[in-house]
């Protein structure tokens, strides 16, 4: 009881010093131990906690870490529409922390660590979900949009 009292008489200072060194930090996410690229639709993954993942290239392209990654914005919303057929022409290891995908629209900027393509992995369905979610809450589409190309004898 006479190190209570005297924590208390030290004052609040004190207590917050001695509470702040116990909090418990995450365990870090699992290491990639496995990449295997299917062009040109998908990757398969593993990773040290012996989880197998398949994303496919659509999903890769739209949750895209790059910043110019061909965004529209749609009421303050960053929304990527149009890729349901894209498909992946290759991967380029960077450093041993990553990669880069070069996909066939010609996107190629953006580098997916390995910690990355683990949150992407582990949250598939529900970003998936979500992205669909927002596609139809902005009337677009996971199609590409359809354009018509004008004619000389149509004028149209």
């Amino acid at each position: 009881m006479s190190g209570l009292r005297l924590l208390q008489t030290l004052g609040p200072r004190r207590l917050l010093l001695h509470t702040s060194t116990t909090i418990p930090q995450p365990p870090p996410p699992p290491r990639l131990t496995s990449f295997s690229l299917h062009p040109p639709k998908s990757v398969n993954v593993e990773f040290s906690d012996g989880s197998v993942f398949s994303l496919s290239a659509e999903f890769l392209r739209i949750y895209s870490p790059a910043v110019n990654s061909k965004i529209r914005s749609v009421g303050g919303e960053k929304v990527i529409s149009g890729r349901r057929h894209v498909g992946i022409m290759s991967a380029e290891p960077v450093g041993n922390y990553g990669i880069k995908i070069v996909f066939d629209d010609l996107h190629r900027t953006g580098i997916y660590s390995w910690d990355y393509f683990y949150h992407l992995c582990s949250n598939k369905f529900t970003l998936m979900r979500d992205y669909i979610t927002t596609l139809k809450k902005h009337g677009l589409s996971r199609d590409p949009q359809i354009r018509k190309v004008m004619t000389k004898e149509t004028g149209k």
